[in-house]
């Protein structure tokens, strides 16, 4: 059976916004992908189903939750895959409250996490996490390292003068 690379899962179209950062540098990538919303509190049961289900179909999840953010550690508590989180900003503590949910996990329960509100490190982290098994996908990691360091280097000429 033929798995998707990537499942890119979140608790509310809401929280899309955020997300479809992860879609577009996976597709920058080559990297399949589907999008999901599951709600941790919401729809348990379709929690229960994907998060079971996803060893089969997927090689890494990302799971951005705002609030409680209950969505990566549950998906993780039900997968062997690797989970990252993606804390999204909603209410008054700014996305803070996410953060802590997901880097709080209890031991056992691992969950990458980037900043809040970084979907596009996400999909980084995961496309990282895929390229220790494709070097296609390790020299499309070095070539956009090395964008990275043109830019810079390309800053720097401008402020020397």
């Amino acid at each position: 059976m033929s798995r998707t690379d990537v499942l890119i899962v979140m608790g509310s179209l809401t929280d899309y916004a955020v997300m479809k950062r992860a879609e577009e540098v996976l597709t920058e990538f080559g990297v399949s992908f589907h999008t999901k919303i599951v709600s941790a509190h919401r729809t348990p049961a379709l929690l229960f189903e994907e998060g079971t289900k996803a060893q089969q179909s997927y090689r890494v999840v990302i799971a951005g939750a705002g609030g409680a953010a209950h969505l990566p550690g549950m998906i993780a508590s039900l997968t062997t895959l690797p989970v990252i989180g993606v804390p999204v900003a909603v209410g008054t503590l700014n996305g803070e409250d996410a953060l802590l949910s997901i880097v709080q996990m209890p031991e056992g329960v691992p969950v990458a996490t980037v900043a809040i509100g970084n979907a596009g490190n996400a999909a980084l982290l995961a496309i990282q996490i895929l390229a220790v098994h494709s070097t296609d996908l390790e020299n499309k990691l070095a070539a956009f390292k090395q964008k990275l360091v043109k830019k810079i280097e390309d800053q720097a000429k401008q402020i020397r003068g």
